[in-house]
């Protein structure tokens, strides 16, 4: 067993094909972790990205100087997630920019790693207006947009295993993303006659800069790697090319629900 992901094939490198081909796809927390892998992942796969980012505007750039050398279309617009009317403003640049919206990733968030006893209203509050009030109103503008258009449309959250699985010491972070658990089945059941698809993926564990402390200790590493099932952490580009898959039309028939890409771990771990 490998404590990572192994390395992509040559045919793993297609697996994204043009499945979003003249998409519109805004993400939000795009320029770091899953959500850059997100935006580059969509790029790949001919969508025209949304690059959402709160700070490094230069490392935002220059992903939309890699999207856009490689042949695809990008542009970075800093809008922070807690402010609705940023959101708004996201939405609209978006369709001003490409001519209209097709898909909306809420990916921001944060955790505190923090228990119940230790966490203050100000750390509770950040992390529920990051994670979940954003999520909440990301959702409804890109709906209502949707809807003016006429054309359907998708909203995926990238939810957590721990939507289900609890975590001691970071109970806020799970609070949120059960909320979006429950954000993604009730607007997924109410919008769905519009053509509205409403998805969460839930990441389990994965080798990205919130995890680094993890991914830097040899020890942890190899320990929560042998947790999994399938033997090794994830790396951001597979849960991006799930993020494809379900924002693409190959998808056409899954809402309202959590759709898990975990390796495992959570079943193994949780005995579920």
């Amino acid at each position: 067993m490998t404590a990572t992901s192994p390395a992509a094939t040559p045919e793993s490198d297609d697996h994204h094909s043009m499945l979003l081909q003249d998409k519109t796809v805004v993400v939000t927390g795009g320029n770091s972790g899953i959500g850059e892998a997100i935006a580059r992942a969509t790029a790949a796969a001919g969508a025209n990205v949304v690059i959402d980012y709160i700070d490094d505007p230069a490392h935002t750039e220059s992903i939309v100087r890699d999207i856009r050398e490689a042949g695809g279309n990008a542009i970075g617009f800093e809008a922070d997630v807690t402010d609705v009317a940023a959101l708004d403003r996201l939405a609209a640049a978006a369709a001003d920019a490409f001519g209209g919206l097709d898909v909306w990733v809420n990916n921001a968030g944060i955790d505190t790693k923090t228990g119940l006893l230790d966490t203050t209203v100000e750390q509770f509050d950040r992390v529920i207006a990051v994670n979940l009030r954003s999520a909440f109103f990301g959702t409804q503008i890109a709906a209502r947009r949707f809807i003016a258009q006429g054309s359907g449309g998708v909203v995926l959250n990238i939810s957590s295993t721990h939507e289900d699985w609890p975590m001691p010491g970071n109970i806020a972070y799970c609070t949120s993303k059960g909320g979006i658990r429950m954000i993604t089945r009730t607007a997924g059941v109410e919008l769905g006659h519009y053509g509205i698809r409403v998805v969460n993926l839930a990441p389990g564990a994965v080798d990205t800069p919130v995890n680094a402390a993890t991914m830097a200790d040899e020890a942890k590493r190899t320990a929560l790697a042998e947790s999994i099932p399938l033997g090794y952490i994830a790396g951001a580009d597979e849960i991006a090319a799930a993020a494809v898959a379900l924002c693409s039309d190959q998808s056409r028939y899954i809402t309202a629900t959590t759709v898990v890409v975990d390796g495992g771990l959570m079943h193994s771990a949780a005995g579920l």
